[in-house]
C-alpha cells in the first residue's frame, strides 16, 4: 500500500516551525467565532471614508450580496446536516474527531465549512463595493484559516495516520473532482442544522443590518435602515428566538448520535 509521510526529511528547525504553526492555528481555531467582528470593524470605518456616490443603496447589488452569503450558509447547513457527533466538522473549542468524515461533501472538498464561511462573509465585503476591500478580505481570510486548517490537519494526521493521508491525497482542500463523490454515511438531519446554525444565520443578517445603518449615516447623516434590512433583521430575530428556545428549553431538536 502507498505510504505517505508528511514530515519525511524535516529537521529539528522544521519541526519547531511546524509546532509553532500548529500552536497559532489552535489559538485562532478557538477564536474563529470572532471573524464577524474582525470583518465588521474595518468595514464600518471604510463606509465613513468611502466615496458616497459608490455606496448608495442599490437593491439589485445588495440582493446579490445577500444571495452569496446565503449560498455559504446553505453549504454549511448541508455539511452540518450529515456530520455525526464528535467529528472534525463539529468541534467547537478544541480539536475533536471520533471518526474521520470522508463521505458526502467531504468526498469532494476537505474543508466545506470553511468554504461556506468564505462565501458567507464575502457577501458583506461585496456590500462595500471596493476592490481593495475584497483583496484584503481574501488575503486575510486565507492567512486566518490557513493556520486553522494546518492545525486541524496535524491533529487528524496524528489520530488517523495513513487513513487520513490517503483521503487528503485524493480530496483537495478547497475543491476536488466530483468523480470521487461518495454517498453520505448517515441521513441528513434538518433538526441538527437548526440547532447548530441558528446563531450563524442571525449573525449574518445582523452584520448586513449594521452595515446598512452605518452606510445611511455616512451618506445622509441620518440613522435609519432600509425596509429590506428591517424585514431581514426582524425575521432573523424571530427565527433566532424560536430556535434558541427549542434548543435550550426542549429536546425537540435533539437527534441521537448528532
Amino acid at each position: 500500500m502507498m505510504k505517505f509521510s508528511y514530515f519525511y526529511g524535516v529537521n529539528s528547525e522544521g519541526m519547531s516551525l511546524v509546532h509553532e504553526l500548529e500552536k497559532s492555528g489552535n489559538w485562532l481555531f478557538r477564536r474563529r467565532s470572532w471573524l464577524p467582528v474582525v470583518i465588521l470593524v474595518p468595514a464600518v470605518i471604510w463606509l465613513f471614508i468611502a466615496n458616497r456616490s459608490v455606496i448608495y443603496f442599490n437593491y439589485t447589488w445588495e440582493i446579490a450580496c445577500i444571495l452569496v452569503s446565503v449560498a455559504g450558509e446553505l453549504l454549511r447547513s448541508y455539511t452540518v446536516g450529515y456530520v455525526p457527533r464528535n467529528t472534525s466538522g463539529r468541534n467547537v473549542i478544541d480539536q475533536l474527531a471520533d471518526e474521520l468524515n470522508t463521505t458526502g461533501i467531504y468526498s469532494i472538498v476537505r474543508n466545506p465549512l470553511y468554504l461556506g464561511n468564505f462565501l458567507m462573509w464575502l457577501g458583506p465585503v461585496m456590500f462595500l463595493r471596493s476592490v481593495w476591500c475584497l483583496i484584503v478580505f481574501i488575503l486575510a481570510f486565507w492567512l486566518y484559516y490557513e493556520r486553522i486548517i494546518f492545525a486541524e490537519e496535524q491533529y487528524l494526521r496524528r489520530k488517523f495516520g495513513e487513513t487520513y493521508d490517503i483521503w487528503a491525497f485524493r480530496v483537495k482542500a478547497v475543491i476536488s473532482s466530483f468523480r470521487h463523490y461518495t454517498k453520505p454515511a448517515i441521513p441528513f438531519s434538518f433538526r441538527n442544522v437548526l440547532k447548530r446554525e441558528y446563531n450563524s444565520v442571525a449573525n449574518l443578517f445582523i452584520v448586513f443590518a449594521i452595515l446598512d445603518t452605518v452606510r445611511n449615516i455616512a451618506v445622509t447623516g441620518r440613522v435609519y435602515m432600509e425596509p429590506m434590512y428591517v424585514t431581514l433583521l426582524v425575521a432573523a430575530g424571530i427565527f433566532w428566538a424560536v430556535i434558541r428556545y427549542l434548543a435550550k428549553r426542549t429536546r425537540f431538536l435533539h437527534v441521537d448520535g448528532r
